[in-house]
């Protein structure tokens, strides 16, 4: 059984928990070591629980604190690799970790080759996908009608061409390389979902940009739109200060 708890999730830093009954991983580390400890003593967990570090990409709100962590612990792309030393992974590419497998999924983001996670275990899946301006075809076969998602709903549309952001900010966000809108996240998992599906938690939502409010609104009118009952899912937002669980 597959357990998740979103320690944080915005651009002032990223961590996610996830294991099972014998193991357990990190997906980011952009907190401080002293935020991370904190926040696993809350879930009678320590540091030295974690078996594996996955990362996504190079940005600072995803790496702020991998030198805490061994390098033999550490796993990620290449162009990450490189810069922080570890174990490489490949897109698509299976691999075991304990008792859960691994699968790094292609994300598109303004970092270099950037991904994010399909995770197993013997009874269920779960999707961990943050920091895509859009998700590539091969991910989406990849990630259709799972247990669980982790999925990214950045910033609301009006919201980002509204605010004082300079306009070259407002376009990079708004790319193919930038983050996913409340309306491009519902949309593909108004296609993805399927009769597996439990769970779905937004993440990485915009605090300047975005609301809770607005994310599950846009949800629900989308949802409706392609003849889904928003009710029949457990929804929430994830947020960058309190431990969301899944």
């Amino acid at each position: 059984m597959i357990n998740a708890f979103i320690l944080a999730s915005g651009s002032k830093g990223n961590a996610t928990l996830v294991f099972n009954e014998d193991t357990t991983i990190l997906i980011d580390l952009g907190i401080s070591k002293k935020e991370l400890c904190f926040k696993l003593s809350e879930l009678n967990k320590k540091l030295a629980d974690i078996n594996y570090f996955f990362f996504t990409h190079s940005h600072s709100d995803h790496i702020k604190s991998y030198e805490v962590v061994p390098i033999e612990k550490r796993f990620a792309l290449r162009n990450v690799v490189e810069l922080m030393k570890g174990h490489e992974l490949k897109y698509f590419n299976e691999y075991n970790f304990g008792s859960l497998v691994v699968i790094p999924i292609k994300a598109s983001h303004d970092a270099g080759p950037t991904c994010g996670y399909l995770i197993k275990d013997k009874d269920e899946e779960l999707v961990y996908l943050t920091d895509t301006g859009m998700i590539p075809k091969r991910t989406l076969s990849f990630i259709e009608n799972k247990d669980f998602y982790i999925i990214e709903s950045n910033y609301d549309f009006d919201m980002l061409f509204n605010s004082s952001r300079p306009e070259f900010l407002k376009a990079r966000i708004d790319s193919t390389k930038g983050h996913l809108s409340n309306e491009d996240s519902a949309f593909y998992m108004a296609n993805l979902i399927g009769d597996k599906t439990k769970k779905i938690v937004l993440a990485h939502l915009s605090e300047e940009c975005n609301t809770p409010e607005k994310a599950l609104e846009t949800y629900d009118d989308v949802f409706l739109k392609n003849g889904l009952i928003i009710d029949q899912f457990d929804i929430k937002c994830a947020n960058q200060w309190e431990t969301v669980q899944l």
